[in-house]
Formats: C-alpha cells, sequence, structure tokens
C-alpha cells in the first residue's frame, strides 16, 4: 500500500533558475503567522538557520545545498570552486551539531571538483542540479523512512514526540512524523502527545500545529509531563528524530531526548528514532564526541522577548543531549529498520544505503 500523502504547507522551495532564490516558511512565526521568507545571499541563510527560520537536521541539508547556489553565483571567472569552498565553510559554521549540512556542503564540493575542467557555467549549473538532487532525495527518504515506521504503529495507538521531527524539518513529510502520517493516510487511527519542547517550543509552535493541518489527533503536554503521561499507560510508542548519529548508534536530538528515553525504558515503551542515513556520522565512533551547540542565555532567560529570570542569573543551555544506543528499541531509515542498534548494525545499514565510511 502506497497512500497519498498531501500537506497543506511547504517547508521551502527553490525558485527560478539560476538567479533565483529560496522561499521558506518563516518557522520562527508559527503558529500564529505563515510568512513566507526569501532567501538571496549566503549572509541571510546563514542568518535564517542560526536563528530558527528553518531548522530540522533534513531541512537544514537541503536550505544549506541551496545555499551553496547562492554562494557562487558572483563568482569571478575561474572562481567558482574557490566560492564554493569559502562557502561551504560559512555555512558549516551555522549549527555545528546538525550533520545534514556539512554532508549536503561536502556532496556538492565532491561534486563540483570532478568536474574541475567544466566552464563557470556548468560548474553553477551541476551546482544547482545537484541542490535540487538532494531536495528531491529527502521527500523520496522520508516518503520511505513513513512506510517502514508505519509497520510499527497499530491502530489506535498513542504516540508521543519530542520537538519537531516533522515535515517542516525536512523538504518532505518528516522524519519522526513520516511513520504517523503514513499510518494515518492508510487509515489506522492514530493520536500524539506533543511535548512542548523548552526552550524554544518547537513542539508547542510547530509539532502541535502541522498536525492539526493535517488532521491528527494531537495533545499538547510540558516537557515534565512525559514521563506522567507513560506512567499512566497513555504512551504505546515514542517517535523522534535526530541530528547526529554515531557508528554504535547513539543518537543526538533536541534536548530533553535523552530523559524522554530514559522514562520510556523504564515504562517499557518503545523507543523509535527515525533518521536519513545521511544523519548517520560514521567518523565518529560514539556520541560522546558529537558536538553539541550552545544557544544564547537569553533564550532562557528571555524566551520570546518575556524575562523570566533573575537578571545577570548564570545559564547552561545546550540544544541537544546525546541518548545512548542502549536505549534506543530501534532507528528508522530510509533503507529499512535498525533494532538495538550497534555498532555492527549500523555499519551494515551504511553498506547497504550505499554510504562510503
Amino acid at each position: 500500500m502506497n497512500p497519498k500523502i498531501n500537506l497543506p504547507f511547504e517547508t521551502l522551495s527553490w525558485i527560478g533558475g539560476l538567479d533565483g532564490h529560496v522561499q521558506m516558511l518563516e518557522q520562527t512565526l508559527l503558529p500564529l503567522e505563515e510568512v513566507q521568507l526569501e532567501v538571496r545571499t549566503v549572509p541571510e541563510m546563514v542568518d535564517a538557520i542560526y536563528r530558527l527560520a528553518v531548522r530540522g537536521a533534513p531541512a537544514i541539508g537541503v536550505a544549506a545545498g541551496y545555499g551553496m547556489v547562492l554562494g557562487v553565483r558572483g563568482a569571478p571567472a575561474g572562481g567558482v570552486l574557490e566560492a564554493a569552498r569559502a562557502t561551504k565553510a560559512t555555512l558549516d559554521a551555522a549549527r555545528p551539531t546538525a550533520v545534514n549540512l556539512s554532508w549536503a556542503t561536502a556532496r556538492i564540493l565532491r561534486h563540483l571538483e570532478g568536474m574541475a575542467s567544466s566552464s563557470d557555467d556548468e560548474l553553477k549549473a551541476a551546482l544547482l542540479a545537484e541542490a535540487h538532487a538532494i531536495h528531491a532525495g529527502d521527500r523520496d527518504t522520508c516518503r520511505r523512512m513513513g512506510a517502514h515506521g508505519a509497520a510499527l504503529i497499530a491502530d489506535g495507538h498513542t504516540l508521543l514526540t519530542h520537538c519537531n521531527a516533522g515535515a517542516l524539518a525536512t523538504a518532505g513529510m518528516g522524519t519522526a512524523l513520516a511513520p504517523i502520517y503514513t499510518a494515518h493516510a492508510e487509515g489506522k487511527r492514530v493520536a500524539v502527545f506533543a511535548d512542548e519542547t523548552r526552550p524554544l517550543l518547537q513542539g508547542a509552535r510547530i509539532t502541535s500545529w502541522e498536525l492539526m493541518k493535517a488532521g491528527i489527533e494531537v495533545r499538547l503536554i510540558t516537557d515534565g509531563m512525559a514521563a506522567r503521561v507513560m506512567g499512566e499507560g497513555k504512551i504505546d510508542a515514542v517517535f523522534v528524530g535526530s541530528d547526529r548519529i554515531a557508528r554504535n548508534g547513539d543518537v543526538c536530538n533536541k534536548i530533553g531526548t535523552y530523559g524522554v528515553a530514559i522514562s520510556a525504558r523504564h515504562h517499557n515503551i518503545p523507543f523509535h528514532v527515525v533518521a536519513p542515513l545521511s544523519t548517520v556520522d560514521p567518523a565518529l565512533p560514539s556520541g560522546d564526541l558529537i558536538p553539541i551547540e550552545e544557544r544564547p542565555a537569553e533564550e532562557i532567560t528571555e524566551g520570546f522577548g518575556n524575562r523570566t529570570a533573575p537578571r545577570d542569573v548564570q545559564v547552561y543551555a545546550p540544544a541537544f543531549d546525546v541518548t545512548p544506543a542502549s536505549l534506543v528499541t530501534s532507528i528508522i531509515t530510509e533503507v529499512g529498520i535498525i533494532e538495538s542498534p550497534d555498532t555492527a548494525k549500523m555499519e551494515r545499514a551504511l553498506r547497504d544505503g550505499g554510504v562510503s565510511f
């Protein structure tokens, strides 16, 4: 069965030809405003990525691919490769934890370096074509992850998710929410509890918004309520996304995910991670080596412009945490489901997906 899934919004798109621009849904304004942001320069793309106008590892990768196009347009004669290398370095620094960003820019740069004898126009055209290929590939990957993951969802299941790993985190229908959308399209009755996800409330602002748009029953809870809801027997499974996965199956995701995984294990609830193979970083043997981005203190002390903490209070604001592979029931990828992930199983999946490491 291959159900047709149409969501009433699009995360980002490329408008026009080589002289075009990126149009994206400005996610910092959701759910109260639906505004389309136009991005025409590399600094504008870096700003959009850093301040989370576009967010979610796969979507960031697609945005970065188009950012590479923006970075070479004004390159001097014979300088396309040099401009591409400089643009890659600039984009990669925007958000260091999400590996899809550097994966996309590296893929495009490799492609161009393999065409070093080509003309400037040929290089620019090839760059845009590769960015489009990354975009199309993400859509297909989401569809395949959705199909694999939906098999784990039964009619009548109630699921819990943390942060936003839906269509707004990808160029397709999402990672963690893709199985939910697919199961819903298959006619299964599915309900979702969405953690609000402090401090930027991606679950409250974004996940609940897009699930409601898709006609899926959703209940919003604070992060601190997740263990209580599990203890009440209201959750059948947890589905989350990931920004980087180590070679041994350790999973890096939005801060708070680790606590959800611990609670799920205590209550014997399956904890599933849905992520494309491009999120796996085979260069890192374990999650201990994943660089964790720290966000500005103001996101906690002055969330959305309202001060809720004493002035000059010390703040620690990691944006992500790492869930050990031992707490992960499965990692759902485009090539299938990796149950009880470990290094050998992760390497087998990478080989099956044609990923060199």
